[in-house]
């Protein structure tokens, strides 16, 4: 007895793990509303079975169609005597078994002298004072095949709600093929997206690849683990940090207005030659500041370095203000280069809106190498009480300046209110709490910023890679407008988080021996990425993007149902409108291209890795 009980056991817990998958699947089956009624329903097969034959017969050529039409007279209803018939004409003729019939009679439609096998389609042509507002109404719900002596007869109902004193018509209208086949709209139609999408995806592939190798860097756990700082310049590179951004954009902001007031002042070739001559001074200058002591080096070299600057950012201003003048010139004189025309504008639009951008770019990580470079010497020679001091301080400013973007950035979204009150408390109890771990922490207590770093991005891209392209594409459609551009943006987007984590999960899997052989030479992080991770690197990148962009083209089949142009979008509205055919031409599309693009990434991968 004592035997059998943990066998009496063990069959009650699977009997109970049966009763529970059971009820697991009968609560599953109740939320899906799996109904298998709902296929047997005659109206639901013939449905399907109308959309399956479309799918079958794609619309891939078209004929010149010659509409043959013949009419005869009825009278609906019969309120006197059956209309007059004109003689019959050689040729196709039809007759009815009654020309004058009460509304929702059943007659017969009956033809002659037409070819075997052509298909009528049998219309009414309800009563109209313009013959331009004749409307046909179906009486045969699919065509009348033609049988072997030219010869047919169908049995009609008439309308009951198409009354008419004056005479109407019986219509049958065949459509003959003219000529030789050629290719139909819809798959010309097809073919248009179908390079629109190849494209789409390739400049949200080329664009994410851009912005997804620097990330990949930043978000490699073996790159960010070694970097490290002590509290105080931890504390003041975070403050400084959105500082250097904003100062960053507002200068070239101003210098990129003043070169584009510049242009608008002057003509283009002379404006030209202003923005190309300062450079030449600027040259020499820099020449000419290698003398002097080092201290004097160092001022000359800063300010030189910023006049260079200032002026390759009113050039470059200048230049793109040119270029978009330029390029909407060719746009409209260039015909069929347009395009030309169109890539010049474009590039133009980057240069102008990018400068700010850039300028905030440099700014964010300008200000950090300086403040480190200063107080990098300063810190050891300094005091206990001086260093803990000074480290509060920069404590209260990072607290106050991060707490205070993080305030205005939710105001943004929220509008709490006005931004100057939104900010004030937050930056205050930023600066309180950051106060407070200053005064916790030594002043020298190392800190690991690169792996702050490292979880940062990691977040922001976790974030965003969850967010599916589809979603991304509506809000981009609202921006930008329904079409391509909303595609590019939205699978460029997804492109840079998704390759940034494939790319950095890369660089944590090279080998570590040729980092320690180059940094045992004496390089610095910068040429220890160029000389020993990037020849490590350079093939499975190569490989990750080929399979992006084979991602991104059948990614933006689906995005474009939600309004990311190319070849999804032209397939929604064709399935919208019921247009079958024409919604399996777009999908035999959809599966050569992708099948393609597929098969030649993977030979490709297989040459590089």
């Amino acid at each position: 007895m004592k035997k059998s009980s943990p066998s009496f056991i063990r069959i009650l817990g699977r009997i109970a793990l049966v009763v529970a998958i059971i009820i697991i699947y009968a609560f599953g089956l109740q939320v899906t509303k799996v109904d298998l009624e709902k296929p047997q329903e005659a109206k639901r097969q013939e449905q399907l079975t109308n959309i399956l034959r479309g799918l079958a017969h794609p619309d891939l050529v078209e004929y010149e169609i010659d509409r043959v039409i013949i009419d005869t007279p009825i009278l609906v209803p019969c309120d006197g005597p059956a209309p007059p018939v004109a003689p019959a004409e050689p040729g196709p003729v039809i007759s009815l078994s009654t020309n004058c019939a009460a509304p929702g009679e059943k007659i017969i439609v009956s033809g002659s002298g037409f070819e075997a096998g052509e298909d009528v389609y049998i219309y009414f042509v309800p009563f109209a004072q313009n013959a331009d507002s004749e409307i046909e109404l179906k009486l045969a719900n699919s065509a009348v095949e033609v049988g072997d002596g030219g010869s047919f007869a169908k049995e009609v109902t008439l309308k009951r709600d198409r009354i008419s004193e004056q005479v109407q018509t019986v219509r049958a209208v065949v459509n003959r093929q003219l000529g030789s086949p050629a290719p139909s709209t819809g798959l010309k139609e097809t073919w248009n997206k179908i390079v629109e999408t190849v494209f789409l995806a390739f400049i949200a592939t080329t664009l994410g690849v851009i912005f997804a190798v620097p990330v990949s860097f930043l978000a490699a756990r073996n790159l960010m683990l070694e970097v490290t700082s002590n509290f105080t310049r931890f504390m003041a590179s975070l403050a400084v940090m959105p500082v250097g951004a904003w100062l960053g954009y507002s200068i070239f902001k101003g210098l990129a207005d003043y070169g584009a007031q510049f242009v608008g002042a002057k003509p283009a070739g002379e404006a030209f030659l202003w923005a190309l001559l300062p450079l030449v001074g600027l040259a020499s200058v820099q020449v000419t500041a290698q003398t002097g002591n080092a201290a004097l080096k160092a001022v000359r070299r800063w300010l030189v370095s910023g006049l260079v600057v200032a002026v390759a950012v009113i050039g470059f201003s200048m230049l793109g203000q040119l270029g978009r003048v330029a390029g909407l010139e060719w746009k409209q004189t260039l015909g069929d280069w347009s395009f030309f025309g169109n890539l010049v504008l474009i590039f133009s639009d980057v240069i102008v809106l990018g400068l700010p951008a850039l300028g905030a770019f440099i700014g964010l990580f300008m200000l950090n190498p300086v403040i480190n470079r200063i107080l990098e010497p300063l810190l050891p020679k300094l005091s206990p009480a001086v260093g803990k001091v000074l480290a509060v301080g920069f404590a209260v400013l990072a607290g106050a300046v991060l707490f205070g973007v993080v305030a205005a950035a939710l105001n943004w979204f929220y509008e709490f209110g006005n931004l100057s009150d939104v900010v004030a408390v937050p930056a205050v109890i930023g600066a309180v709490a950051f106060a407070g771990l200053a005064v916790a922490f030594d002043p020298h207590r190392p800190i690991p910023t690169g792996m702050f770093v490292y979880y940062v991005i990691r977040t922001i891209m976790n974030t965003f890679r969850s967010i599916e392209p589809l979603v991304m594409v509506v809000a981009f459609a609202v921006w930008v407008g329904i079409g391509p551009f909303a595609g590019v943006m939205a699978l460029g987007l997804h492109t840079i988080v998704a390759l940034g984590k494939l790319y950095s999960e890369q660089v944590e899997n090279i080998a570590a021996g040729p980092i320690e052989a180059v940094t045992a030479t004496g390089a610095n992080r910068l040429q220890t990425i160029v000389y020993a991770v990037i020849p490590q690197i350079v093939p499975p990148y190569i490989a990750f993007t080929l399979y992006r962009w084979d991602i991104n083209v059948r990614m933006s089949t689906i995005i474009g149902f939600g309004g990311g142009g190319g070849i999804g979008f032209l397939l929604s509205q064709n399935i919208n409108l019921l247009k079958y055919r024409q919604a399996s031409v777009n999908m035999i599309a959809i599966a050569i291209v992708v099948a393609s693009l597929d098969y030649l990434s993977a030979k490709v991968r297989e040459k590089i890795t």
